[in-house]
């Protein structure tokens, strides 16, 4: 046995990748030391700004009245569409979107102007005091409506494969359905906020909170006139994303900062509750209508599928998000005959944004209500019929828009759930449940997901990253992701630190921040450990073979002889503690500390066309859920869910698993209680926790399973590992699915059940 092997033999250490490692801040938020916007210290002088906002859902805003307001104690000034020194519209991908309304006025709670003050108290007192003179004009509310006036924010999109009017016509059976889904409020644990400080020589430090600090520094500078080397923007956490801070965190931004430049003074901008609802977007509110054609097993022969986004008053992220749908319309079926065309409608309401999932779930939750009602029009077992329909033999393994499955598990993976869930004899239980029970009345449904990874903008598929070693052994990281409580970080440190062969309490992490790791990406997509930790593993690969080569040297040696594991380095005449190697080469004037860069491969499709390979790989799961609803009243209960879901070869399991539980409990607040109500002037209704219900913990099911998949991912992703932020999120429709199967046991027939699933929407289905 030579010496490195002597060397790996001794130290039987465990790698810090595939451990389940704390979250790197969990005690420091646990003990209320991790610092939040919020909680950064005021510089002396600091002012607070609060929202001017608009009363109706669409006019002419003829004029502004800040005098009561001015008056007020603590009041400094107010900053409205004059006082922008650069371009008075967004940065924004369509470029739509005022910094402040100006002339005129797109929905209600639309942000005129900013009044700043001392203390926040006084800034928000001050902005209710502003008058506005607005002429209201007629708003469209409704997505049904926007369809009708042919109202959208960006062109109609149409996929199309096949012929699927022959498709339908010479189906053995038809059907022909509607659906309305609602949005979903992001419902972050930290608001929206923004601090703005002005440096020397016209320069700025934005503290915000960012899944996207390259797009806020992109946009402040845009809004002050000035170059992107004059805005650093830093983000060291959030508490809760979830996409609702991709674009819209820029808006506080941009804001805060514009104050902080008419005052000069430092200003801090945080929205409260009522304030963050009712301007910011949610989850777009999507309207189906569609024709199906199928056999007498199920098997779609024919399709036409329309999606209506309801996008709001601009296009924000809309083209990507009906993208998306467009994209995920056939989950993990294979349609053969199919056109699905997409519309991208304006309303006069918030103006919807990213959200967990980024239209995977509007395009998803469609083809499982078609195959829901097939099952049943039939009297199949809908598993049955879903298997059926499945990717899987050579000729059914290519997308609607030419991609090829060919990491394809969903055979196996629902197999195995179907077994380990016992959902057979369930089933049979169920049924023998609803024939005794007039009142309450239990169903069941096992649904898969398949759901891409990559960002559909291609562009958007690179990160970079800074490793810096130090010569007392200490590492640390940069990279361009945002920590949003999705361990992110934690897992690119255990990466960087197995790359390094030192142990994971070595390495640390700091903010990011865009004066460190130029035009980064959004964290977002699920790709946030795809690239971020991708870019760390070879800043860190080159450190260590710098320093493989100063051993190789040192021990006439070739540097793949050299081993790095266990916080020690051997080489054939030597080993030496990871802390010795990096002082020696420092005196030896090796280079300590690299970057690292990384894009993620195969990707291309036709943005015009939608086709092409627009993912990288496919994430895979299925979830089987068993409810009970109470027939009299519509309330439901989730009794039992079984998850079996796939991480590939999982970087921290335990924060995997805390991925998957937590998608999962929001994609079911989506679909069950989430709802939002605008009246027909366009007022939010639902604008507050008094109003709009998330799931707490009494919803979560004592029964309540979850199973990492054995196989590490069939492409070259960073230590094996499948992105595991957004596809559990799409599990959830198991439990919409298996309400609609209760529903149907109660009236006898098929039913159509609009989400959320509310008592309402639960009685409204069983009434037909």
């Amino acid at each position: 046995m030579n010496a490195p092997e002597k060397f790996l033999a001794q130290t039987a250490a465990k790698p810090a990748t595939g451990q389940s490692h704390f979250h790197e801040s969990a005690r420091a938020q646990v003990a209320g030391g991790a610092t939040y916007i919020d909680d950064i210290p005021e510089v002396k002088g600091t002012l607070h700004a609060a929202p001017i906002l608009s009363t109706v859902a669409r006019g002419r805003l003829l004029g502004v009245d800040a005098s009561a307001a001015l008056k007020m104690p603590g009041v400094r000034d107010i900053v409205l569409a004059a006082d922008v020194p650069g371009d008075p519209i967004l940065a924004t991908f369509i470029h739509d979107e005022p910094v402040f309304a100006r002339d005129t006025v797109e929905f209600l709670g639309q942000v005129v102007g900013v009044v700043v003050a001392d203390t926040v108290m006084q800034a928000r007192r001050a902005a209710r005091k502003v008058k506005l003179n607005i002429e209201a004009l007629p708003a469209i509310i409704d997505v049904r409506e926007a369809l009708k006036a042919q109202s959208f924010v960006l062109p109609p999109v149409t996929v199309r494969r096949g012929e699927p009017e022959q498709g339908i016509a010479k189906a053995a059976h038809k059907l022909s359905g509607a659906l309305e889904v609602g949005g979903q409020e992001h419902f972050y644990l930290e608001g929206q906020v923004g601090y703005a400080l002005p440096l020397e020589q016209d320069q700025w430090w934005i503290y915000s909170s960012t899944q996207h600090p390259g797009e806020v520094q992109h946009w402040v500078a845009h809004a002050l006139g000035l170059e992107s080397n004059a805005v650093k923007v830093e983000c060291r956490r959030m508490g809760g994303g979830f996409g609702g801070k991709e674009t819209q965190a820029g808006h506080i931004a941009v804001w805060a900062a514009l104050a902080a430049r008419k005052t000069k003074r430092p200003v801090k901008m945080r929205l409260d509750r009522d304030d963050d609802f009712m301007v910011t977007g949610k989850r777009h509110p999507f309207a189906y209508d569609w024709d199906v054609g199928f056999d007498d097993k199920g098997l779609i022969t024919g399709l036409k599928l329309v999606l209506a986004a309801n996008c709001g008053f601009s296009a924000d992220l809309s083209g990507p998000v009906a993208d998306r749908a467009v994209f995920h319309a056939d989950n993990a079926y294979f349609l053969s005959d199919v056109e699905i065309v997409s519309y991208r409608c304006k309303t006069n309401t918030q103006s919807h944004t990213a959200f967990r999932g980024f239209g995977g779930p509007q395009g998803m939750i469609v083809i499982e209500a078609i195959l829901g009602d097939i099952a049943r029009a039939l009297d199949l077992d809908p598993l049955d019929v879903r298997m059926a329909n499945l990717y899987g033999i050579e000729d059914r393994n290519v997308t609607h828009y030419q991609m090829p499955v060919e990491d394809n598990i969903l055979h196996p993976l629902l197999a195995r759930l179907e077994d380990s869930s016992g959902y057979r004899a369930r089933r049979a239980a169920i049924a023998q449940w609803n024939a005794k029970s007039p009142v309450i009345k239990r169903g069941m449904a096992l649904t898969p997901v398949k759901f891409g990874i990559s960002f559909t903008a291609t562009f958007f598929n690179q990160a970079g990253a800074l490793v810096h070693c130090y010569t007392d052994g200490s590492v640390q990281v940069n990279h361009g992701g945002t920590e949003m409580g999705q361990g992110l970080h934690t897992k690119v440190c255990q990466i960087v630190a197995d790359e390094l062969g030192i142990p994971f309490e070595r390495v640390r992490i700091t903010a990011t921040d865009t004066s460190k790791v130029p035009n980064a990406s959004a964290t977002a997509a699920s790709s946030g450990t795809d690239l971020n930790g991708r870019a760390a593993q070879f800043a860190a690969r080159e450190v260590r073979q710098r320093l493989a080569a100063y051993v190789a040297e040192k021990q006439n040696c070739r540097p793949e002889q050299v081993i790095f594991a266990h916080g020690q380095v051997s080489g054939p005449e030597a080993v030496m503690t990871w802390e010795q190697l990096l002082d020696d080469a420092y005196h030896s004037r090796v280079q300590l500390w690299s970057d690292g860069f990384y894009k993620t491969p195969k990707i291309h499709y036709d943005k015009h066309t939608l086709s092409g390979r627009p993912f990288y790989y496919f994430a895979y799961g299925a979830a089987c859920a068993e409810v009970a609803i109470d027939t009299l009243t519509g309330e439901s209960r989730v009794l039992k869910v079984d998850i079996l879901h796939d991480a590939g070869t999982s970087v921290n399991p335990a924060i995997d698993i805390g991925q998957i539980e937590g998608g999962f409990i929001q994609g079911m607040g989506w679909l069950t209680t989430e709802q939002l109500v605008w009246n027909d002037k366009g007022y939010l209704s639902t604008h507050a926790p008094s109003t709009y219900k998330i799931p707490a913990t009494g919803d979560v099911p004592e029964h309540f399973k979850v199973e990492l998949w054995p196989e590490a991912n069939r492409e070259d992703n960073v230590g094996g590992s499948k992105a595991v932020g957004e596809p559990p999120f799409m599990l959830a429709i198991s439990v919409w699915e298996a309400l609609r199967d209760a529903a149907a046991s109660a009236k006898g027939a098929a039913v159509r059940m609009d989400a959320p699933a509310t008592a309402e929407n639960v009685l409204k289905a069983l009434k037909g």
